[in-house]
């Protein structure tokens, strides 16, 4: 729900009773902040300062549904400067073990043991290979993503970087930024780049 239709309500009972004046924004954006924070509460490793947003999602929020070319240059620089590739220089790993981290959806989550490694749930939201039968649209169709593009240098790059941090490519994307926080490591991030460009992969069968 958008901030300003959670404000409404909110606040409806105060205007009913008779309020004067319109609350202002910074203070509607106050009130709903607090609002959430006191609907969600610190289970396991889920704690609430999950709901924090940062500079980033700050400025999605504030522009949403009216997101202007400036701004969303200005995210896309900043998230620019937050990526991080390996030290290696080895962007593809193997995509065998992608493909078990593309379909797993473990980690993060309050029921799950921190100490184990989280999946990227990237069914959820792609199709990647024609052997999937289920899976989301709420991102583009991935299959035969590797073929269409090959698998260059830059390719890799530019891969490795959308899945570490996919607001650094396109501001305000629904995808979420792994690498940037945390949810995947780097070596995971290699194998999912495997599992979307090597021609072995199902993804480009």
């Amino acid at each position: 729900m958008h901030p300003k239709m959670i404000l409404a309500l909110a606040l409806c009972g105060i205007w009913v009773a008779g309020c004067a004046t319109r609350p202002s924004d910074s203070e509607a954006e106050r009130a709903v902040a607090e609002m959430i924070k006191a609907s969600f509460k610190t289970r396991g490793q889920a704690t609430v300062d999950r709901l924090s947003q940062d500079d980033a999602q700050r400025l999605c929020s504030k522009h949403a549904g009216e997101l202007s070319k400036e701004v969303g240059d200005r995210i896309e620089k900043a998230q620019q400067a937050t990526l991080r590739y390996p030290s290696s220089g080895k962007l593809m790993g193997d995509w065998r073990e992608g493909e078990r981290i593309a379909q797993s959806g473990v980690g993060k989550q309050f029921t799950d043991a921190p100490t184990r490694p989280a999946g990227g749930s990237c069914y959820n939201c792609h199709q990647l290979s024609k052997q999937e039968l289920s899976f989301g649209t709420i991102g583009p169709s991935l299959y035969q993503f590797g073929k269409q593009r090959g698998a260059s240098e830059a390719i890799q790059k530019y891969t490795y970087g959308k899945i570490y941090n996919a607001e650094a490519f396109s501001a305000c994307s629904n995808m979420p930024r792994f690498g940037h926080n945390g949810v995947l490591a780097e070596e995971q991030i290699t194998h999912l780049v495997a599992l979307l460009l090597d021609p072995d992969s199902p993804v480009n069968k």
